[in-house]
């Protein structure tokens, strides 16, 4: 029917269709009323008996479509796809001379491309001079004197490559068969295999975008498999790899044959169909979000600026409160609402202030979140007030006062292990009497910070009660409310709390959780810190420790979440991991902060602001079931005390961001000027390389910190690296 959100475009209604459920199980359905499509896909390929009604009803849809007629005959094109790998993605093609009839409209004027020769045939009659001509100057040319004949096909553009000749076998087998032992020379092959294949890919998909709407078979179509046939070709005793063609559906059909094949004599299934799934299903999900009315709380500093580039990406439509008036956010969101709520012991009278705000401007949001860390137990309220999903306030009340959740984790002793076995013994200091009172009860070494602290601010590692009087009192004389260091939590007071200090190394677990279940969780390691301070210094992720620490850590996180109540949303847990096992530090009722959802989306693919809008929206976001990582990332703290001067008056600021605009480091702003001084100073920034192993990232961030004067004997980065092993 016609579509009532984009204009020419057809909403595609299903009555009847076959369902595919979890387990394997199928059943053939009647949908009434007709469930609406949000993902179609389909059998595109050129020849294919079935293509003709197939292309016609994915046509001009209104909602994501897998691929269509038009760009299934481009990606079979054997002389554009050649032109795209040898001009756009700068791959080795087999020269070639190609005669075309007339104008192409699917390739430049002028195709300029190593390799690739075209000439145009205005009238094929009475041209026969002009192909001998062009035929002898391409064989005796200098491209093709490495070799001795020609293969020459005349038919078809979208002639395909015989992709059935022979049975599939793996890459690694076919190496070791041709004479390459070492298993080192087989990894490295596969892995420019691989990089050439995403180059291939890549360069595709750019040109694919510069098609109009008509060209790609409506506005929606996208190229989501595509498969890239290579040649490995022997040059000089050495393996060369020859970009071919590409396919739409060959590699695919190929891959799983090979996998059948592999089922048959007992090797595990392989993860081809999770991979398609959550392919179409992600894209399904990106349009499910497009056009919702989103209620922010909060907007953050600097280092929460992905979020309004996401949210214009996503098709988001956000409605942001914020204390600040004069942030710069404003001019970024569909309707911004100032609102002071810095003093958030009023957060429950707030909430009621946010809903008249709203029903004034008679805004009914789809959902409310917050990703910064003071304004969680307003948003959780105000979701209430709404009618909305998130997690009950007495459950981020819990979480975000990080004495309170301990005491509670201590009272919960059903399981095994049990809630309890996580906890900490803490004491909350409030007056100097409260510290000689946690002293009698709390070990020493110990930690002091402050109850509702975000950053590491004012984290401090004590040796006696002395030094934990010393530490209060200066807190409590330098941080007394939100103007005296804004975004801390000091809007909730400057109350401290006296936590037995746990040996081990630290970990971030970020924790995607839907209705008590766990969809989604990342492990990252955090390095060794100055003490007596927590300033984090150094992370990598993926996490050096073995897959059943790792998961003890999940275990933990997502236990200590449910135990407080926290069934819906995307947290962030911070623990310790020694030979006792994981000792909960505390739980961040948000998303992960710094430099942690960039990372996770570059290392797994997952975005979690995207599963913090699903979830919230009442969809269980479509997670990787098996992830592996795609690279490793090492990356190292900069503080404005020790960088500020090499960073800004030695040039190594222009320089990073050269790198990271080149795509050599990921350069994370957290914020635009240094904040806070001493013992309350924050990161200025977080600068990381990537690695085809952990190893190799932080060879890379060593040798750049080094060369950028980052790395001193004041501040150790290659002993902040050295537990990454």
């Amino acid at each position: 029917m016609p579509s009532e959100t984009s204009p020419g475009a057809w909403s595609l209604l299903l009555s009847r269709g076959v369902s595919f459920k979890v387990g394997g199980h199928s059943a053939l359905e009647t949908f009434e009323p007709p469930r609406r499509a949000n993902y179609v896909t389909g059998t595109f390929a050129p020849g294919d008996p079935e293509g003709g009604w197939v292309g016609e009803l994915a046509r001009d849809l209104d909602c994501p479509t897998g691929g269509s007629v038009p760009l299934a005959h481009r990606l079979e094109d054997t002389l554009v796809t050649r032109w795209v790998l040898a001009a756009r993605a700068n791959l080795p093609v087999p020269p070639t001379l190609a005669f075309v009839l007339g104008a192409r409209g699917d390739l430049p004027a002028e195709p300029a491309a190593p390799g690739v020769r075209l000439v145009r045939l205005e009238d094929p009659q009475g041209q026969q001079s002009l192909v001998q001509e062009e035929v002898g100057a391409f064989l005796g040319g200098t491209a093709m004197e490495p070799y001795s004949q020609v293969a020459c096909t005349v038919g078809r553009a979208e002639s395909p490559v015989r992709h059935g000749a022979a049975l599939p076998q793996g890459l690694d087998s076919s190496l070791q068969q041709w004479g390459v032992v070492g298993p080192s020379q087989r990894q490295a092959l596969a892995t420019r295999l691989r990089k050439a294949t995403e180059a291939a890919a890549a360069a595709l998909l750019a040109t694919e975008a510069e098609l109009s709407p008509r060209q790609r078979g409506g506005s929606r179509a996208h190229t989501d498999i595509l498969g890239v046939d290579f040649l490995l070709a022997c040059v000089d005793d050495a393996l060369e790899l020859v970009a071919l063609a590409t396919n739409g559906q060959r590699c695919l059909e190929t891959c799983e044959l090979a996998e059948a094949m592999g089922h048959g004599v007992g090797e595990p299934r392989g993860d081809l169909p999770h991979l398609l799934a959550e392919a179409m299903l992600h894209r399904a999900q990106c349009h499910l979000v497009e056009g919702k009315d989103i209620l922010l709380i909060g907007a953050g500093g600097v280092s929460k600026s992905f979020v309004w580039e996401a949210a214009r990406d996503y098709g988001l439509r956000i409605h942001l409160v914020e204390s600040d008036p004069e942030h710069f956010a404003a001019g970024l969101v569909q309707t911004f609402l100032p609102y002071d709520s810095r003093e958030h012991r009023r957060d429950e009278e707030h909430a009621e202030r946010v809903l008249e705000l709203l029903r004034s401007r008679g805004l009914q949001p789809h959902a409310c979140l917050s990703y910064w860390d003071d304004c969680v137990v307003l948003a959780a309220l105000v979701c209430q007030g709404l009618g909305l999903r998130g997690p009950a306030p007495a459950a981020v009340r819990v979480a975000k006062q990080k004495s309170r959740t301990h005491w509670h984790l201590q009272r919960c002793r059903r399981g095994r292990p049990p809630p309890a076995a996580f906890a900490v013994p803490c004491r909350r200091l409030r007056s100097h009497g409260d510290v000689e009172r946690a002293a009698g009860a709390v070990p020493f070494p110990a930690v002091a910070k402050l109850e509702f602290g975000a950053g590491g601010v004012g984290v401090r590692l004590v040796e006696n009660a002395g030094q934990c009087h010393a530490h209060a009192a200066r807190l409590w004389r330098d941080l007394r409310d939100d103007a005296d260091h804004p975004g801390i939590g000091l809007g909730w007071g400057n109350a401290m709390l006296l936590m037995e200090y746990v040996p081990g190394t630290e970990h971030d677990v970020d924790l995607v959780v839907f209705e008590g279940r766990l969809l989604g969780a990342w492990v990252s390691d955090n390095g060794p810190t100055r003490v007596p301070a927590f300033l984090e210094t150094a992370a990598c992720l993926p996490s050096c420790l073995p897959a059943d620490r790792q998961a003890q850590l999940v275990r933990a996180a997502l236990e200590c979440c449910r135990a407080c109540g926290l069934r819906d949303g995307v947290f962030n847990v911070e623990l310790k991991l020694g030979p006792a096992g994981p000792r909960l530090l505390e739980i961040n009722p948000r998303m992960g902060g710094f430099y942690l959802r960039d990372w996770i989306r570059e290392v797994y693919g997952p975005d979690l602001l995207l599963a913090a809008v699903l979830v919230a929206l009442g969809v269980p976001p479509v997670l990787p079931a098996r992830p592996a990582p795609r690279t490793h990332l090492a990356g190292v703290m900069c503080l404005g005390s020790e960088h500020g001067e090499t960073l800004a008056g030695g040039g190594g600021m222009e320089a990073l961001r050269e790198l990271h605009d080149r795509g050599l480091v990921r350069l994370n702003r957290l914020f635009e000027e240094p904040e806070g001084a001493g013992e309350y100073e924050e990161p200025l920034l977080s600068v990381a390389c990537a690695g085809a192993t952990l190893a190799e990232a932080c060879e890379r961030l060593l040798g750049l910190c080094q060369g950028l004067g980052i790395d001193s004997p004041r501040y150790p980065v290659e002993h902040f690296l050295s537990h990454f092993k």
